[in-house]
């Protein structure tokens, strides 16, 4: 606790000595929901028949698409960017000589990122029920957090395979590229999978924010119990226990490896 707390204190301090990019940023929230509700004025009611296990509303299907695929595109970036920005600040190997487990470091280096994606999240939440008039009133909130912390705990695998990449090239992240291209391609970020041709639709099937999307979707324009998206728990559930394992094993002998070449801090 006393290494995550004293990462959160230095990640925290460093976005606060930013304070225009970090205004700007929820400026820009306001402006992307706003894009895509006139773009749901212009043609939602042409994919209304499509979005009726949703609800029927395009701007409240994308609005979750929009908030909550950026915990998946957070994933993909903030371990590899941890060991990026060590690696040029020459401090990935003092913290490495440490007593502190490699995960340890790892995990402790996004808890800010994840708290600030979270406020992200409420913020394009407000800006489209407040201003925009999107209807949140029966959501289920008991699911939604089931789905967000198995969601969470499904991409940070993805995550911590990306850092064994930088690791291993010291730069270009074939893990960030592929995945985050491919899952908003198929994942139905900006529409639902259901309109994808027959042959591309069964590859959403093998990528997590598929799951993360519907059982959020479900959860929050539905109010879907549980029970009701036990498929898309089930299915976060065994990409966690299947990527987690095996991903930190593979940065393990990442880390050996550049420890045996003495790379660590060349980038």
């Amino acid at each position: 606790m006393a290494v995550a707390w004293a990462f959160l204190k230095r990640d925290l301090s460093l976005a606060l000595s930013y304070r225009a990019s970090f205004v700007l940023q929820f400026l820009g929230i306001f402006f992307s929901v706003a894009t895509f509700y006139f773009l749901s004025q212009l043609f939602g009611d042409a994919v209304a028949s499509q979005l009726e296990e949703y609800g029927g509303d395009y701007f409240a299907f994308v609005l979750l698409g929009l908030a909550f695929s950026g915990y998946m595109t957070l994933a993909l970036s903030s371990f590899s960017q941890s060991i990026r920005e060590g690696q040029m600040m020459g401090t990935l190997e003092i913290m490495l000589l440490s007593p502190t487990r490699f995960s340890t470091i790892l995990l402790s280096s996004s808890i800010w990122s994840y708290l600030f994606t979270t406020l992200r999240v409420a913020v394009y939440l407000l800006v489209g029920t407040l201003v925009f008039g999107v209807s949140l009133g029966q959501a289920n909130l008991l699911t939604a957090l089931v789905i967000l912390v198995l969601s969470i705990a499904s991409f940070s695998g993805l995550g911590i395979l990306s850092a064994a990449f930088i690791l291993w090239l010291k730069k270009g992240d074939p893990i960030a590229w592929a995945f985050g291209g491919v899952s908003t391609l198929l994942a139905g970020v900006y529409y639902p999978i259901s309109v994808l041709p027959d042959w591309l639709e069964p590859l959403s099937n093998f990528l997590p924010l598929t799951y993360a999307l519907d059982g959020m979707r479900l959860a929050m324009l539905q109010g879907a119990s549980l029970y009701e998206v036990r498929s898309d728990i089930l299915a976060l559930l065994g990409f966690t226990l299947v990527l987690t394992p095996l991903t930190l094993l593979l940065s393990r002998q990442a880390l050996k490896r550049a420890k045996m070449d003495g790379s660590l801090a060349q980038y």
